[in-house]
């Protein structure tokens, strides 16, 4: 589908960790016709992520961390999930082998871009890389556990790579890109690769 879309107007909500504006748009329907609507739009930057995957073992690295958001849904606030953060101006493979290095200690050797997903196009406008990589089990070159200047408090584990998907399953993981990742990881290991 193509037509115009036009920006009437930006008004800043707030401007702090990221830009929230509310904008006032006129695009074009399916019908021909045009719609004017409101939408807030909030703009923190793009990010990356890499599952973590030691083939030799079967296991992958994940990391579970405080959350504010699905607690104020009524869900638990320590969210399980694979490595992950803003770009800051890296390159997405350059970012998200910082993030592995600083949440998980571990560094991930041959990585592989899997994808690019919005995980919330309504209203982000974050979009994420996420990436495959292998590690060798007990070869962490730090400690990890996050950056505590940021705020970070991060808990890591390894486990098996059937006990990750069974997590998505029984609602344990519930963060989208984790559940992509380890997807997209199931169908590579059902192909070969």
């Amino acid at each position: 589908m193509s037509g115009s879309i036009t920006i009437n107007s930006v008004s800043k909500l707030a401007h702090n960790w990221g830009r929230l504006d509310d904008y006032q748009i006129t695009h074009s329907r399916r019908d021909g016709s045009d719609q004017t609507v409101h939408r807030e739009v909030y703009d923190h930057g793009s990010a990356a992520a890499v599952l973590l995957y030691a083939p030799t073992s079967g296991t992958v690295v994940l990391t579970r961390q405080f959350r504010l958001p699905p607690h104020l849904n009524g869900d638990p606030a320590w969210l399980i999930e694979a490595p992950a953060g803003m770009l800051d101006g890296e390159a997405p493979a350059i970012a998200a082998h910082r993030e592995a290095v600083e949440e998980t200690g571990y560094e991930p050797a041959d990585m592989v871009f899997l994808f690019e997903a919005y995980t919330s196009p309504g209203s982000l406008t974050e979009k994420c890389a996420c990436f495959l990589g292998q590690y060798t089990p007990g070869e962490k070159v730090s400690q990890g556990g996050g950056l505590a200047s940021e705020g970070e408090d991060i808990e890591v584990f390894e486990i098996g790579f059937a006990e990750a998907l069974a997590m998505i399953q029984d609602g344990r993981i519930i963060d989208a890109k984790t559940m992509l990742m380890l997807q997209a990881l199931a169908l590579r290991l059902a192909a070969g690769q």
